[in-house]
């Protein structure tokens, strides 16, 4: 199925048969953080009856348990740093976005800093994200750490002190006018910071807060075959009322 759209007055096809899906599902062997166990997915099994044919039962009718933000792709709304839970489902009524997507390999920090950084974090700096946004306009930005392992897919992050993001980064993003930010990582900050969350405030708070429209995604893969540049972003959530929910961010490849 081909189409054309209009994106800034320039118009461009696409093939929406052949989608790019990044998204990581959600199973007990996906990638994982902040401690949590592994999802689990199980049959009910009461008196009445098994929620398992293979275990006799007529139907399979299973539980599952797992935590949006700490087992596979999920997208965050401000809610996440808010004495308000603001759902993702509440604020996300677009689901189509131009993004640029970008690969960056995160620089070794060489010096101490007691705040929220120590010597050896790998991070991603303003510098970087300016360099590769250039003067292009998107509304959403998806990053590609390199490396590029596909570890990732099922990776457990728990005390590894994974890659993070700079705060300048954030702030340098909305005032670009980017509004949705996906990455490969757990998290934007760094995985032990004091609860500061720096970078998340930096993206939700630091005089953005008359747009609460914006998210992060988290936990995503983007296969080494999907090369940079600008693609049409169809970011699919579950309709959670949380401030997290599963997502599936599906890009499309935009043609001149």
């Amino acid at each position: 199925m081909k189409t054309k759209i209009q994106l800034n007055g320039q118009e461009y096809r696409l093939d929406l048969s052949q989608p790019l899906d990044i998204s990581i599902p959600l199973s007990p062997e996906g990638p994982r953080a902040w401690y949590v166990e592994p999802m689990t997915i199980e049959p009910v099994r009461n008196d009445l009856f098994i929620g398992s044919i293979a275990e006799g039962g007529n139907v399979n009718f299973r539980n599952v348990f797992f935590n949006p933000h700490g087992h596979g792709t999920h997208t965050e709304s401000s809610g996440h740093i808010d004495e308000v839970v603001i759902s993702v489902n509440s604020i996300l009524k677009q689901h189509f976005f131009t993004a640029l997507l970008v690969s960056i390999e995160p620089e070794i920090f060489g010096e101490s800093e007691v705040i929220f950084r120590d010597k050896g974090d790998r991070i991603i700096t303003k510098d970087q994200i300016e360099k590769a946004i250039n003067d292009l306009n998107c509304e959403a930005l998806v990053i590609r750490t390199l490396p590029n392992s596909a570890d990732k897919k099922s990776m457990v992050y728990s005390g590894t002190n994974p890659p993070f993001l700079e705060p300048e980064a954030l702030t340098l993003m909305r005032s670009k006018g980017i509004k949705h930010l996906l990455l490969d990582l757990p998290s934007v900050d760094r995985e032990v910071d004091g609860g500061r969350l720096q970078a998340h405030h930096a993206f939700w708070k630091s005089g953005f807060e008359g747009d609460n429209t914006c998210t992060i995604t988290e936990m995503i893969f983007v296969p080494d075959e999907i090369e940079d540049g600008t693609y049409l972003l169809n970011l699919q959530t579950a309709p959670f009322e949380n401030d997290a929910t599963p997502s599936r961010p599906v890009l499309f490849k935009l043609k001149n």
